[in-house]
Protein backbone atom coordinates (compact mmCIF):
# COMPACT_ATOMS: atom_id res chain seq x y z
CA UNK A 1 0.00 0.00 0.00
CA UNK A 2 1.22 3.50 -0.71
CA UNK A 3 2.24 5.23 1.73
CA UNK A 4 1.70 9.61 1.46
CA UNK A 5 4.18 11.78 3.02
CA UNK A 6 2.59 15.41 3.44
CA UNK A 7 5.65 17.90 3.18
CA UNK A 8 4.43 21.42 4.38
CA UNK A 9 6.36 24.73 5.87
CA UNK A 10 5.48 28.28 5.26
CA UNK A 11 6.16 30.75 2.46
CA UNK A 12 10.07 30.86 1.43
CA UNK A 13 10.79 27.93 4.57
CA UNK A 14 12.67 25.83 1.41
CA UNK A 15 9.77 23.34 0.90
CA UNK A 16 9.81 23.50 -2.74
CA UNK A 17 13.55 23.01 -2.81
CA UNK A 18 13.00 19.71 -0.53
CA UNK A 19 9.97 18.91 -2.80
CA UNK A 20 12.81 18.32 -5.87
CA UNK A 21 15.07 16.95 -3.47
CA UNK A 22 12.24 13.83 -2.56
CA UNK A 23 11.78 13.67 -6.53
CA UNK A 24 15.43 13.05 -6.96
CA UNK A 25 15.29 10.52 -4.63
CA UNK A 26 12.87 8.45 -6.88
CA UNK A 27 9.79 9.52 -5.05
CA UNK A 28 6.70 10.86 -6.89
CA UNK A 29 6.06 14.24 -5.83
CA UNK A 30 2.52 16.22 -6.16
CA UNK A 31 3.34 19.95 -6.47
CA UNK A 32 -0.11 21.18 -4.76
CA UNK A 33 0.05 24.90 -5.27
CA UNK A 34 1.64 24.12 -9.10
CA UNK A 35 -1.42 22.15 -9.81
CA UNK A 36 -3.84 24.44 -8.19
CA UNK A 37 -2.68 27.22 -10.36
CA UNK A 38 -3.21 24.72 -13.70
CA UNK A 39 -6.62 24.23 -12.42
CA UNK A 40 -7.54 27.83 -11.72
CA UNK A 41 -6.47 28.76 -15.04
CA UNK A 42 -9.18 26.42 -16.82
CA UNK A 43 -12.34 28.16 -18.73
CA UNK A 44 -14.45 26.71 -16.17
CA UNK A 45 -12.71 27.92 -12.80
CA UNK A 46 -11.94 31.71 -14.04
CA UNK A 47 -15.46 31.62 -14.92
CA UNK A 48 -16.58 31.07 -11.43
CA UNK A 49 -13.98 32.72 -9.63
CA UNK A 50 -14.42 35.69 -11.84
CA UNK A 51 -18.22 35.96 -10.87
CA UNK A 52 -16.90 36.13 -7.44
CA UNK A 53 -14.01 38.58 -7.47
CA UNK A 54 -14.52 40.52 -10.74
CA UNK A 55 -13.55 40.55 -14.53
CA UNK A 56 -10.72 42.95 -13.03
CA UNK A 57 -8.49 39.75 -11.79
CA UNK A 58 -8.29 38.51 -15.41
CA UNK A 59 -5.47 39.58 -17.58
CA UNK A 60 -4.94 37.34 -21.00
CA UNK A 61 -7.85 35.48 -20.44
CA UNK A 62 -5.90 33.93 -17.09
CA UNK A 63 -5.81 34.66 -13.60
CA UNK A 64 -4.07 37.73 -12.60
CA UNK A 65 -2.57 35.74 -9.84
CA UNK A 66 -0.59 38.79 -8.49
CA UNK A 67 -4.59 40.95 -8.10
CA UNK A 68 -6.43 38.15 -6.74
CA UNK A 69 -3.75 37.37 -4.07
CA UNK A 70 -4.21 40.94 -3.37
CA UNK A 71 -7.81 40.42 -2.42
CA UNK A 72 -8.28 37.46 -0.61
CA UNK A 73 -5.13 37.66 1.65
CA UNK A 74 -6.20 41.04 3.05
CA UNK A 75 -10.02 39.36 3.64
CA UNK A 76 -10.15 36.30 4.59
CA UNK A 77 -13.99 35.71 3.83
CA UNK A 78 -12.85 36.13 0.47
CA UNK A 79 -9.71 33.39 1.13
CA UNK A 80 -12.41 31.25 2.30
CA UNK A 81 -14.66 31.37 -1.10
CA UNK A 82 -11.94 31.05 -3.30
CA UNK A 83 -10.80 27.95 -1.29
CA UNK A 84 -13.74 26.65 -1.63
CA UNK A 85 -13.55 26.97 -5.52
CA UNK A 86 -10.21 25.65 -5.87
CA UNK A 87 -9.20 23.09 -2.78
CA UNK A 88 -12.10 20.49 -3.78
CA UNK A 89 -10.56 19.93 -7.52
CA UNK A 90 -7.10 19.87 -6.04
CA UNK A 91 -7.89 17.17 -4.13
CA UNK A 92 -9.43 15.38 -6.75
CA UNK A 93 -6.83 16.12 -9.03
CA UNK A 94 -4.66 14.55 -6.17
CA UNK A 95 -6.64 11.28 -5.34
CA UNK A 96 -6.33 10.45 -9.66
CA UNK A 97 -2.83 11.23 -9.33
CA UNK A 98 -2.36 9.33 -6.54
CA UNK A 99 -4.03 5.93 -8.74
CA UNK A 100 -1.50 6.65 -11.15
CA UNK A 101 1.22 5.84 -8.54
CA UNK A 102 -0.71 3.29 -6.79
CA UNK A 103 2.68 0.79 -7.21
CA UNK A 104 4.97 3.45 -5.19
CA UNK A 105 5.74 3.07 -1.53
CA UNK A 106 5.89 5.94 -0.93
CA UNK A 107 5.07 9.38 -2.69
CA UNK A 108 4.56 13.17 -1.33
CA UNK A 109 2.10 15.68 -1.45
CA UNK A 110 3.80 19.42 -1.03
CA UNK A 111 1.71 21.71 0.26
CA UNK A 112 2.35 25.28 1.67
CA UNK A 113 -1.82 25.27 3.55
CA UNK A 114 -1.38 21.10 4.47
CA UNK A 115 -2.83 22.19 7.84
CA UNK A 116 -5.08 24.88 7.10
CA UNK A 117 -6.57 22.80 4.54
CA UNK A 118 -6.61 19.69 7.07
CA UNK A 119 -5.20 17.31 4.25
CA UNK A 120 -3.04 16.46 6.43
CA UNK A 121 -5.34 14.25 7.40
CA UNK A 122 -4.87 11.73 4.60
CA UNK A 123 -1.06 11.44 4.93
CA UNK A 124 0.43 8.85 6.72
CA UNK A 125 3.19 11.32 8.00
CA UNK A 126 4.13 14.74 7.64
CA UNK A 127 7.53 16.51 7.39
CA UNK A 128 7.30 20.80 7.93
CA UNK A 129 10.21 22.05 7.20
CA UNK A 130 10.60 24.83 9.03
CA UNK A 131 13.27 28.34 9.22
CA UNK A 132 13.79 31.63 10.75
CA UNK A 133 10.64 34.17 9.86
CA UNK A 134 13.82 36.90 8.68
CA UNK A 135 15.40 34.04 6.38
CA UNK A 136 11.81 33.25 5.02
CA UNK A 137 11.37 36.87 4.23
CA UNK A 138 14.63 37.13 2.94
CA UNK A 139 14.37 34.27 0.34
CA UNK A 140 10.68 35.49 -0.77
CA UNK A 141 11.36 39.35 -1.38
CA UNK A 142 14.14 37.68 -3.82
CA UNK A 143 12.20 35.12 -5.58
CA UNK A 144 9.06 36.62 -6.22
CA UNK A 145 9.71 40.48 -5.98
CA UNK A 146 7.32 40.66 -3.20
CA UNK A 147 7.76 43.53 -0.69
CA UNK A 148 8.01 42.89 2.99
CA UNK A 149 4.70 43.45 3.52
CA UNK A 150 3.17 41.31 0.85
CA UNK A 151 5.20 38.84 2.33
CA UNK A 152 4.21 39.23 6.05
CA UNK A 153 0.17 39.21 4.88
CA UNK A 154 0.58 35.92 3.31
CA UNK A 155 2.37 34.65 6.57
CA UNK A 156 -0.93 35.58 8.35
CA UNK A 157 -3.13 33.06 6.74
CA UNK A 158 -0.81 30.43 7.33
CA UNK A 159 0.17 28.50 10.40
CA UNK A 160 2.97 29.09 12.35
CA UNK A 161 6.17 26.68 12.25
CA UNK A 162 5.19 25.62 16.21
CA UNK A 163 1.42 25.27 15.39
CA UNK A 164 2.67 22.93 12.84
CA UNK A 165 5.21 21.11 14.60
CA UNK A 166 2.36 20.16 16.90
CA UNK A 167 0.90 17.71 14.29
CA UNK A 168 4.24 17.03 12.59
CA UNK A 169 5.74 13.52 12.74
CA UNK A 170 9.21 15.25 11.73
CA UNK A 171 10.35 18.72 11.82
CA UNK A 172 13.35 20.00 9.70
CA UNK A 173 14.53 23.32 10.50
CA UNK A 174 16.41 24.73 7.30
CA UNK A 175 19.18 26.29 7.87
CA UNK A 176 21.61 24.69 5.84
CA UNK A 177 20.71 23.32 2.74
CA UNK A 178 23.12 20.27 2.37
CA UNK A 179 22.26 19.39 6.42
CA UNK A 180 17.93 19.68 5.21
CA UNK A 181 19.24 17.06 2.92
CA UNK A 182 20.98 14.95 5.11
CA UNK A 183 17.78 14.84 7.46
CA UNK A 184 15.38 14.26 4.53
CA UNK A 185 17.27 10.72 3.80
CA UNK A 186 17.32 9.78 7.34
CA UNK A 187 13.56 10.46 7.54
CA UNK A 188 13.05 8.49 3.92
CA UNK A 189 15.44 5.52 5.17
CA UNK A 190 13.21 5.38 8.02
CA UNK A 191 9.50 5.75 6.44
CA UNK A 192 10.53 3.01 3.71
CA UNK A 193 10.71 0.23 6.54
Amino acid sequence: MTKIIGLTGGIGSGKSTIAEFISSLGIPVYIADEEAKKISNSPIVIQQISKIFGFKIIKNNIIDREKLASLVFRDKEKLVLLNSIIHPLVAKDFSNWLKVHRDKKLVCKESAILFETGNYKSCDFVITISAPIEDRIKRVMLRDNSSREQILERMKNQWTDEEKALKSDFVVSNTSIENTKNQIKEIIKQLKF
